[in-house]
Protein backbone atom coordinates (compact mmCIF):
# COMPACT_ATOMS: atom_id res chain seq x y z
CA UNK A 1 0.00 0.00 0.00
CA UNK A 2 2.80 2.50 1.06
CA UNK A 3 4.42 2.07 -2.60
CA UNK A 4 1.14 2.28 -4.19
CA UNK A 5 0.47 5.90 -2.71
CA UNK A 6 4.26 7.01 -3.09
CA UNK A 7 3.75 5.96 -6.96
CA UNK A 8 0.67 8.02 -7.28
CA UNK A 9 1.87 10.62 -5.63
CA UNK A 10 4.10 11.53 -8.92
CA UNK A 11 0.94 11.18 -10.98
CA UNK A 12 0.70 13.98 -12.88
CA UNK A 13 -2.45 13.34 -14.48
CA UNK A 14 -4.34 12.10 -11.08
CA UNK A 15 -3.12 15.14 -9.02
CA UNK A 16 -4.33 17.73 -12.18
CA UNK A 17 -7.83 15.76 -11.59
CA UNK A 18 -7.44 15.19 -7.81
CA UNK A 19 -6.66 18.72 -6.92
CA UNK A 20 -9.39 20.46 -8.27
CA UNK A 21 -11.95 17.67 -6.93
CA UNK A 22 -14.08 19.19 -4.03
CA UNK A 23 -14.67 15.63 -1.98
CA UNK A 24 -11.14 15.50 -2.09
CA UNK A 25 -10.06 18.72 -1.19
CA UNK A 26 -12.02 18.46 1.94
CA UNK A 27 -10.76 15.51 3.21
CA UNK A 28 -7.80 16.44 2.51
CA UNK A 29 -7.58 19.27 5.26
CA UNK A 30 -7.27 16.41 7.36
CA UNK A 31 -3.68 17.11 7.18
CA UNK A 32 -3.82 20.51 5.30
CA UNK A 33 -4.50 23.57 7.30
CA UNK A 34 -5.81 25.63 4.43
CA UNK A 35 -5.19 27.27 0.61
CA UNK A 36 -4.06 30.87 1.90
CA UNK A 37 -0.98 31.68 4.39
CA UNK A 38 -4.44 33.26 6.53
CA UNK A 39 -5.63 29.89 6.92
CA UNK A 40 -2.49 28.33 7.86
CA UNK A 41 -1.93 31.17 10.55
CA UNK A 42 -5.53 30.43 12.14
CA UNK A 43 -4.50 27.22 12.57
CA UNK A 44 -1.20 28.10 14.34
CA UNK A 45 -2.70 30.27 16.42
CA UNK A 46 -5.45 27.98 17.60
CA UNK A 47 -2.32 25.58 18.63
CA UNK A 48 -0.86 28.04 20.29
CA UNK A 49 -4.18 28.70 22.30
CA UNK A 50 -3.35 24.76 23.43
CA UNK A 51 0.32 24.92 24.07
CA UNK A 52 1.58 23.60 20.72
CA UNK A 53 3.64 25.16 18.56
CA UNK A 54 3.86 25.34 15.02
CA UNK A 55 6.39 25.40 11.50
CA UNK A 56 4.24 26.79 8.53
CA UNK A 57 5.07 24.98 5.04
CA UNK A 58 3.92 26.74 2.30
CA UNK A 59 3.62 23.39 -0.52
CA UNK A 60 5.04 22.81 -2.96
CA UNK A 61 8.26 21.25 -5.22
CA UNK A 62 10.43 20.90 -8.10
CA UNK A 63 9.61 24.23 -9.09
CA UNK A 64 10.99 24.52 -12.96
CA UNK A 65 10.93 28.61 -13.58
CA UNK A 66 12.61 31.57 -12.62
CA UNK A 67 9.26 33.24 -12.07
CA UNK A 68 7.80 30.78 -9.42
CA UNK A 69 11.06 30.80 -7.52
CA UNK A 70 10.24 34.34 -7.38
CA UNK A 71 6.81 33.81 -6.19
CA UNK A 72 7.98 31.25 -3.84
CA UNK A 73 10.27 33.61 -1.96
CA UNK A 74 7.68 36.14 -2.25
CA UNK A 75 5.51 33.46 -0.27
CA UNK A 76 8.17 32.88 2.67
CA UNK A 77 9.27 36.79 2.86
CA UNK A 78 5.53 37.46 4.08
CA UNK A 79 5.10 34.51 6.11
CA UNK A 80 8.49 35.72 8.00
CA UNK A 81 6.75 39.46 8.17
CA UNK A 82 3.46 37.80 9.44
CA UNK A 83 5.77 36.97 12.36
CA UNK A 84 7.50 39.74 13.28
CA UNK A 85 5.06 40.69 16.03
CA UNK A 86 6.54 37.48 18.35
CA UNK A 87 8.38 38.91 20.73
CA UNK A 88 12.14 38.12 20.31
CA UNK A 89 14.75 36.30 22.12
CA UNK A 90 18.21 37.07 22.72
CA UNK A 91 19.88 34.37 21.44
CA UNK A 92 19.34 32.01 18.40
CA UNK A 93 18.89 28.93 21.41
CA UNK A 94 16.22 30.81 22.89
CA UNK A 95 14.26 30.72 19.85
CA UNK A 96 12.59 27.66 20.69
CA UNK A 97 10.00 29.08 22.73
CA UNK A 98 8.57 31.00 19.40
CA UNK A 99 5.24 29.61 18.23
CA UNK A 100 5.80 29.85 14.85
CA UNK A 101 8.72 28.54 12.65
CA UNK A 102 8.96 28.12 8.60
CA UNK A 103 9.47 24.98 6.89
CA UNK A 104 10.62 25.22 3.16
CA UNK A 105 12.27 23.01 0.51
CA UNK A 106 14.79 24.17 -1.74
CA UNK A 107 13.13 22.71 -4.89
CA UNK A 108 10.97 25.42 -4.24
CA UNK A 109 13.90 28.02 -4.95
CA UNK A 110 15.66 26.75 -7.60
CA UNK A 111 17.55 23.52 -7.04
CA UNK A 112 18.30 21.77 -10.09
CA UNK A 113 16.78 19.07 -10.88
CA UNK A 114 19.80 17.21 -12.10
CA UNK A 115 23.42 18.75 -10.45
CA UNK A 116 24.62 21.52 -12.55
CA UNK A 117 28.04 20.62 -12.28
CA UNK A 118 28.56 16.81 -12.15
CA UNK A 119 32.10 17.17 -11.29
CA UNK A 120 31.52 18.94 -8.00
CA UNK A 121 28.88 22.04 -7.28
CA UNK A 122 30.08 25.83 -7.49
CA UNK A 123 28.45 28.23 -5.61
CA UNK A 124 30.29 30.92 -7.43
CA UNK A 125 29.41 30.05 -11.02
CA UNK A 126 27.74 32.92 -12.77
CA UNK A 127 26.67 31.30 -16.16
CA UNK A 128 24.64 28.06 -16.74
CA UNK A 129 20.72 27.55 -16.37
CA UNK A 130 18.84 30.20 -14.20
CA UNK A 131 17.48 27.15 -12.11
CA UNK A 132 20.49 25.33 -10.40
CA UNK A 133 22.40 25.25 -7.36
CA UNK A 134 23.67 28.71 -7.43
CA UNK A 135 20.61 30.33 -7.87
CA UNK A 136 18.89 27.65 -4.83
CA UNK A 137 21.77 28.94 -2.57
CA UNK A 138 21.44 32.69 -3.12
CA UNK A 139 17.66 32.47 -3.07
CA UNK A 140 17.73 30.38 0.50
CA UNK A 141 20.15 32.78 1.59
CA UNK A 142 18.06 35.65 0.69
CA UNK A 143 14.70 33.77 2.93
CA UNK A 144 17.39 33.29 6.01
CA UNK A 145 18.77 36.63 5.69
CA UNK A 146 15.06 38.07 6.63
CA UNK A 147 14.31 35.45 9.15
CA UNK A 148 17.76 36.05 10.89
CA UNK A 149 17.44 40.14 10.87
CA UNK A 150 13.68 39.41 12.37
CA UNK A 151 15.43 36.28 15.10
CA UNK A 152 13.28 33.67 13.12
CA UNK A 153 13.98 30.53 12.94
CA UNK A 154 13.86 28.34 9.75
CA UNK A 155 14.25 24.72 8.83
CA UNK A 156 15.58 22.98 4.80
CA UNK A 157 13.40 19.54 4.37
CA UNK A 158 14.97 17.18 2.88
CA UNK A 159 13.57 15.50 -0.20
CA UNK A 160 14.31 12.17 -1.88
CA UNK A 161 17.95 10.79 -2.08
CA UNK A 162 18.67 12.68 -5.54
CA UNK A 163 18.68 15.99 -3.05
CA UNK A 164 20.94 14.75 -0.34
CA UNK A 165 24.12 16.27 -1.00
CA UNK A 166 23.21 19.22 -2.30
CA UNK A 167 20.69 19.93 0.38
CA UNK A 168 23.08 19.01 2.77
CA UNK A 169 25.76 21.33 1.42
CA UNK A 170 23.84 24.01 0.83
CA UNK A 171 22.97 23.86 4.72
CA UNK A 172 26.62 23.57 5.66
CA UNK A 173 27.47 27.03 3.61
CA UNK A 174 24.91 29.02 5.16
CA UNK A 175 25.97 27.65 8.76
CA UNK A 176 29.45 28.39 7.94
CA UNK A 177 27.76 31.92 6.49
CA UNK A 178 26.12 32.65 9.94
CA UNK A 179 22.55 31.84 9.17
CA UNK A 180 22.59 29.99 12.89
CA UNK A 181 18.92 30.42 12.80
CA UNK A 182 18.54 26.98 9.86
CA UNK A 183 17.89 23.79 10.50
CA UNK A 184 18.04 20.92 8.22
CA UNK A 185 16.37 17.57 8.09
CA UNK A 186 17.81 13.97 8.16
CA UNK A 187 15.93 10.90 7.18
CA UNK A 188 16.67 7.71 9.16
CA UNK A 189 15.39 5.44 6.08
CA UNK A 190 18.78 6.75 4.38
CA UNK A 191 21.40 3.79 4.99
CA UNK A 192 23.81 7.31 4.77
CA UNK A 193 22.40 9.25 7.49
CA UNK A 194 24.90 8.71 10.28
CA UNK A 195 27.62 9.72 8.65
CA UNK A 196 25.57 13.13 7.38
CA UNK A 197 24.72 13.75 11.21
CA UNK A 198 27.96 12.93 12.48
CA UNK A 199 29.63 15.53 9.82
CA UNK A 200 27.18 18.07 10.69
CA UNK A 201 27.92 17.76 14.69
CA UNK A 202 31.01 20.18 14.49
CA UNK A 203 28.58 22.54 13.05
CA UNK A 204 26.00 22.86 16.14
CA UNK A 205 23.04 21.27 13.82
CA UNK A 206 19.57 22.33 14.95
CA UNK A 207 18.28 18.74 13.71
CA UNK A 208 14.80 17.38 12.66
CA UNK A 209 14.77 13.84 12.84
CA UNK A 210 12.05 12.15 10.70
CA UNK A 211 11.92 8.37 9.10
CA UNK A 212 11.35 9.44 5.97
CA UNK A 213 8.76 8.90 2.87
CA UNK A 214 9.64 9.22 -0.39
CA UNK A 215 9.86 5.50 -2.11
CA UNK A 216 13.72 4.63 -2.59
CA UNK A 217 16.07 1.99 -3.83
CA UNK A 218 17.45 -0.96 -1.07
CA UNK A 219 20.38 -0.10 -1.53
CA UNK A 220 20.11 3.41 -0.43
CA UNK A 221 17.60 3.32 2.60
CA UNK A 222 16.41 0.40 4.86
CA UNK A 223 13.55 -1.63 3.13
CA UNK A 224 12.10 -2.93 6.78
CA UNK A 225 10.46 -0.85 9.21
CA UNK A 226 12.64 -2.48 12.11
CA UNK A 227 15.93 -1.47 10.36
CA UNK A 228 14.67 2.55 10.13
CA UNK A 229 13.83 2.49 13.71
CA UNK A 230 16.58 1.08 14.37
CA UNK A 231 18.30 3.53 12.64
CA UNK A 232 16.19 6.20 14.10
CA UNK A 233 17.36 5.86 17.96
CA UNK A 234 20.90 4.98 16.97
CA UNK A 235 20.78 8.63 15.24
CA UNK A 236 18.69 10.00 18.26
CA UNK A 237 21.75 8.80 20.91
CA UNK A 238 24.17 10.52 18.29
CA UNK A 239 22.04 13.83 18.86
CA UNK A 240 21.56 13.78 22.14
CA UNK A 241 25.38 12.99 22.88
CA UNK A 242 27.24 15.03 25.56
CA UNK A 243 29.37 16.38 22.60
CA UNK A 244 26.42 16.94 20.17
CA UNK A 245 24.76 19.13 22.74
CA UNK A 246 27.73 20.93 24.01
CA UNK A 247 28.09 22.05 20.41
CA UNK A 248 24.43 23.43 20.37
CA UNK A 249 22.87 20.99 18.66
CA UNK A 250 18.81 20.93 19.34
CA UNK A 251 17.41 17.37 18.51
CA UNK A 252 14.00 18.06 17.09
CA UNK A 253 12.25 14.30 17.29
CA UNK A 254 9.72 14.18 14.46
CA UNK A 255 7.70 11.28 14.82
CA UNK A 256 4.21 9.81 15.39
CA UNK A 257 5.72 5.89 17.05
CA UNK A 258 4.72 5.90 20.85
CA UNK A 259 7.72 3.45 21.19
CA UNK A 260 9.99 5.68 19.99
CA UNK A 261 8.63 9.00 21.99
CA UNK A 262 8.83 6.90 25.14
CA UNK A 263 12.23 5.55 24.57
CA UNK A 264 12.97 9.12 24.26
CA UNK A 265 11.16 10.43 27.64
CA UNK A 266 13.06 7.61 29.61
CA UNK A 267 16.32 8.43 27.60
CA UNK A 268 16.62 12.21 28.67
CA UNK A 269 15.58 11.16 31.82
CA UNK A 270 18.14 8.75 32.66
CA UNK A 271 20.40 11.32 31.23
CA UNK A 272 18.91 14.50 33.11
CA UNK A 273 18.81 16.21 30.06
CA UNK A 274 15.72 18.90 30.07
CA UNK A 275 13.17 19.47 28.35
CA UNK A 276 14.59 22.78 27.05
CA UNK A 277 17.01 21.14 24.94
CA UNK A 278 14.65 18.89 22.58
CA UNK A 279 11.71 19.04 21.23
CA UNK A 280 9.14 16.58 19.92
CA UNK A 281 7.07 17.25 16.34
CA UNK A 282 4.39 15.86 14.10
CA UNK A 283 2.00 16.71 11.59
CA UNK A 284 -0.78 18.29 11.23
CA UNK A 285 -4.02 16.13 12.03
CA UNK A 286 -2.05 13.05 12.70
CA UNK A 287 -2.22 11.75 16.61
CA UNK A 288 -3.83 15.17 17.99
CA UNK A 289 -4.43 12.87 21.42
CA UNK A 290 -0.32 12.45 21.65
CA UNK A 291 0.36 15.81 20.71
CA UNK A 292 -1.73 16.99 23.57
CA UNK A 293 -0.55 14.84 26.17
CA UNK A 294 3.00 15.32 25.59
CA UNK A 295 2.70 19.12 26.29
CA UNK A 296 0.43 17.80 29.54
CA UNK A 297 3.60 16.11 30.57
CA UNK A 298 5.67 19.42 30.49
CA UNK A 299 7.59 18.39 27.02
CA UNK A 300 7.69 20.86 23.99
CA UNK A 301 5.52 19.72 20.77
CA UNK A 302 5.80 21.07 17.53
CA UNK A 303 3.00 20.65 14.33
CA UNK A 304 4.05 20.56 10.91
CA UNK A 305 1.83 22.63 9.14
CA UNK A 306 1.49 22.62 5.74
CA UNK A 307 -1.15 25.46 3.74
CA UNK A 308 -0.86 25.96 -0.33
CA UNK A 309 -3.05 24.88 -3.30
CA UNK A 310 0.19 21.97 -4.40
CA UNK A 311 -1.51 19.46 -1.86
CA UNK A 312 -1.69 16.90 -3.76
CA UNK A 313 1.69 15.07 -3.38
CA UNK A 314 1.98 15.95 0.34
CA UNK A 315 -1.58 14.30 1.12
CA UNK A 316 -0.41 11.27 -1.12
CA UNK A 317 2.47 10.90 1.18
CA UNK A 318 0.37 11.22 4.65
CA UNK A 319 -1.82 7.78 3.28
CA UNK A 320 1.34 6.09 2.25
CA UNK A 321 2.63 6.46 5.85
CA UNK A 322 -0.65 5.24 8.37
CA UNK A 323 -2.81 2.37 6.85
CA UNK A 324 -5.12 4.65 9.57
CA UNK A 325 -4.55 7.67 6.85
CA UNK A 326 -6.26 5.88 4.70
CA UNK A 327 -8.99 4.23 6.53
CA UNK A 328 -9.69 7.80 7.56
CA UNK A 329 -9.79 8.92 3.40
CA UNK A 330 -12.33 5.91 2.74
CA UNK A 331 -14.46 6.70 5.41
CA UNK A 332 -14.84 10.48 4.76
CA UNK A 333 -15.30 9.29 0.82
CA UNK A 334 -18.16 7.25 1.76
CA UNK A 335 -20.12 9.48 4.16
CA UNK A 336 -20.29 12.23 1.52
Amino acid sequence: MKHFFLFLSKRRILQNLLSTSGPFKIVSRRFISGEILEEGLNVSRELNRQGISATLDYLGESVQNEKDVFEVIREYLKIINCLISMPKGKTFSELHNFNITVSLKLTQLGLAPIPANPAGLSFGRKSGPVISDAFCLNNIRQVAQEAKRHQKLITIDMEDSPYTDRTLQIYQTLLKEGFSNTGIVIQSYLRRSENDLKNLLPLGPRVRLCKGAYQEPAHLAFPAKKDVDLNYLKLLEILFSPEALARGSYPEIATHDEKIINWVINFVKDRRILSEQFEFQMLYGIRRDLQQKLVRQGYRMRVYLPYGTHWYSYFMRRLAERPANVLFLLKSLFQR
